[in-house]
């Protein structure tokens, strides 16, 4: 495989573990204020932003240009949550929506290397 193709799916694999980080430390405290569960989950949810924080600092690219493209995927793994999780099906404005921000995402990541 190439190399190129490599760097983009570990960039494509940290975005979205960055994505699913920050979910979830934003979904636990919805839980707690809007569904009564426990005020226990902001411990977990504090952990999983401060990892959300570090995992940002792991892009090789300048931090505006990341924060740019890192909202592509993050717009992606929420559309995924709202199904996996929420159990709300994706609309085919959502789907649209996702093909957008990845082309997005693509422009600004790319549009980097060639610059």
């Amino acid at each position: 495989m190439p190399t190129e193709f490599l760097a983009g799916a570990r960039i494509a694999g940290l975005f979205a573990l960055t994505a699913v980080a920050e979910i979830v430390g934003c979904y636990l405290p919805y839980l707690w204020l809007k569904q009564g569960k426990s005020a226990w989950l902001l411990l977990p949810a504090a952990a999983s932003l401060a990892l959300f924080v570090w995992l940002l600092t792991l892009h090789p690219q300048a931090a505006g240009r990341v924060y740019a493209a890192y909202g592509g995927i993050y717009v992606s793994v929420a559309i995924l949550w709202l199904w996996m999780v929420d159990s709300v099906r994706p609309s085919p404005t959502d789907v649209a929506g996702v093909a957008i921000c990845i082309a997005g995402m693509l422009v600004i990541m790319l549009g980097a290397r060639a610059g």
